[in-house]
């Protein structure tokens, strides 16, 4: 029996007010990282911590049926200028409750009570799966290598996120 290995159209948003695209390392990591898994980048942008921009542009790539997966970082704190999760949240059609629950218990491993501070979420919109991260880069490896990475892989078992996308 074999098993097929399906790959996924992935596009990477970073959202900050400060990073271009010299210093966006958060965003270069999780492009890099989704490339060496063998998915395919479809597109990367950077968008300032404006909730319409940010949902102007994940709104455009949701409808855009060759991206199946959409990696955020940043805007997902406690400061005023942090809404990534408001931003994004209302396009959802259901929320993966269990990411932000799972990302902060592997993240307490790293960084401790600080992970409370985090509001990381994803969700599904038009059968487009969305994390939604930190904006440090330790953040985005976290959730990458040991939350979505796996998830991404039509070959983990006993379930992953693949037959629900695309």
């Amino acid at each position: 029996m074999s098993i097929h290995l399906k790959l996924a159209n992935i596009a990477v948003l970073t959202v900050s007010d400060t990073r271009n695209e010299e210093t966006d390392t958060s965003g270069k990591y999780l492009a890099e990282a989704l490339i060496e898994a063998g998915h395919q980048l479809a597109d990367k942008k950077i968008v300032i911590d404006c909730p319409y921009k940010i949902r102007a542009v994940v709104s455009q790539w949701i409808a855009d049926e060759s991206i199946e997966s959409i990696l955020i970082t940043g805007g997902t704190g406690f400061t005023s200028r942090d809404t990534t999760p408001e931003a994004v949240s209302v396009l959802f059609d259901k929320q993966v409750e269990g990411f932000g629950e799972l990302f902060r218990h592997v993240s307490y491993q790293e960084i401790g009570s600080s992970t409370i501070q985090s509001r990381a979420i994803a969700g599904f919109a038009n059968k487009t799966v969305i994390f939604c991260m930190p904006g440090s880069t330790g953040a985005c490896k976290t959730a990458w290598t040991k939350i979505i990475k796996e998830q991404m892989n039509s070959t983990h078992k006993p379930c992953n996120f693949m037959p629900h996308i695309g």
